[in-house]
């Protein structure tokens, strides 16, 4: 049982005519003790007439999956199995981050009769999205008083990661496709195979005539050479805790996820297969095995349950953890961070092993602030606060460069330039013939 504010008001009522009208002390103890005896009264019959939150039987219909920042109806359905008309608010307890908003609803549902509540959800986190309970608050035809009970309706919903990159997609898969025939790649590498003969056109590299149909044509035929397919693209991502750290209101991971989609979209266009690993010191979540439209649902599924992890990663397992993926040169890309020298000594001292059965790519998220920061030193503040960015400047550029001289590449950019950047690396690994 409740009481509500009418109540309240109610009883200052009852002081309005001692204030005006001033009578002794036991005049206005008489009116006071009448006049509430006389708002308990009311109160009773008004919880009396008030339909019971428990005769209400509830149902939900929810969608399953929602990307993060996108928009769905909640739909609860309530039911009067009672035999007086309910006057409530409903209140329905999604946790914070699915992004309920104003989650109380006023409704009126005569006897036996169902009233749907519709409840707009924005979530602004990944994961899994739960609802266990609604609370009713049931008041009489006076609404003065209220019955309050708090019902089991329990739901979720999966948000997934948003995949904005996708936008970057249509213009990298035009240019797979003039890598794969319409323009043939001339330059012969260890991902390039034989396509077709053509005649020579001056500017092409002699070291791709072929003699023998050039003796049966009597015309100087050459070869083209067209990117392998179905080649292994082995993508891991840290989930230690650097990957917790916001860049541009965006954490680390999230980005790494934007990146490990698009390439991933991008590489299964391609005819190659890919497999998504994501670990710190154990596996937080692993897809192998699966190609086409199957693989980015099957990605954003997994990665909706994987949060940061507040230790330090085991970069010593993760050769072992290529070995389980596959045996075969791969290009291996590791998506983690590349700040700090202390950070990375164990991603540098695992490279050789990779670098000499793989290629291998790092991609690291760099925050745009610092260059910003670099350029602004008008006060003592802006000029510390340079002098810091400089320093990330320089330590990311030392990993870089130790990183290329163990045979690796590097790739950095912000949030929004690290996915695209990520996938035209791959390209030119796949024009170059290195994959």
């Amino acid at each position: 049982m409740t009481f509500t504010g009418r109540y309240v008001a109610l009883l200052a009522i009852g002081v309005v005519p001692i204030v005006l009208f001033g009578p002794s002390m036991g005049e206005a103890a008489v009116v006071l003790g009448g006049w509430l005896l006389l708002t308990i009264v009311l109160g009773v019959v008004d919880l009396a007439l008030a339909a019971s939150p428990r005769r209400l039987s509830l149902a939900r219909s929810l969608p399953s999956r929602v990307r993060l920042g996108e928009t769905v109806a909640s739909e609860l359905y309530l039911t009067n199995t009672g035999r007086r008309m309910l006057r409530a608010v409903v209140r329905d307890g999604w946790q914070p981050p699915a992004g309920a908003g104003d989650n109380r609803t006023r409704v009126r549902i005569p006897t036996g009769e169902r009233r749907l509540v519709t409840l707009a959800l924005t979530p602004f986190r990944r994961g899994e999205r739960r609802v266990e309970q609604v609370t009713v608050r049931s008041f009489g035809p006076l609404g003065l008083w209220a019955r309050q009970a708090t019902l089991t309706a329990p739901g979720q919903i999966r948000v997934l990661p948003p995949f904005l990159a996708r936008k970057h997609l249509p213009s990298r898969i035009a240019r797979l496709k003039e890598l794969d025939g319409l323009t043939s790649v001339m330059v012969r590498g260890q991902g390039t195979e034989f396509d077709s003969l053509r005649e020579y056109v001056r500017g092409d590299d002699v070291r791709s005539i072929d003699w023998r149909a050039t003796a049966r044509r009597n015309d100087v035929m050459v070869r083209t050479w067209r990117p392998e397919r179905d080649r292994r693209v082995v993508i891991l991502v840290d989930t230690g805790r650097t990957s917790a750290a916001r860049v541009d209101d965006e954490p680390r991971l999230d980005t790494a996820f934007e990146a490990s989609l698009l390439l991933a979209a991008l590489a299964s266009r391609a005819g190659d297969r890919v497999d998504f690993v994501a670990w710190d010191r154990r596996v937080r979540g692993r897809v192998q095995g699966t190609q086409g439209a199957e693989l980015l649902s099957r990605m954003v599924d997994t990665m909706a349950l994987i949060e940061p992890e507040l230790i330090e990663p085991d970069w010593s397992a993760v050769p072992a953890q290529v070995r389980s993926v596959t045996n075969q040169r791969a290009l291996v890309v590791l998506l983690t961070s590349v700040d700090a020298a202390g950070a990375a000594s164990g991603l540098l001292s695992v490279l050789p092993q990779l670098t000499s059965r793989h290629t291998v790519v790092v991609a690291s998220v760099t925050d745009p602030q610092a260059s910003r920061a670099v350029r602004e030193r008008s006060t003592r503040e802006e000029v510390y606060r340079a002098a810091a960015a400089e320093r990330a400047m320089l330590d990311v550029a030392r990993v870089s460069a130790a990183i290329r001289q163990l045979g690796g590449e590097v790739v950095t950019g912000s949030p929004a330039d690290l996915p695209p950047a990520l996938a035209d690396r791959y390209i030119a690994l796949k024009a170059a013939g290195r994959l």
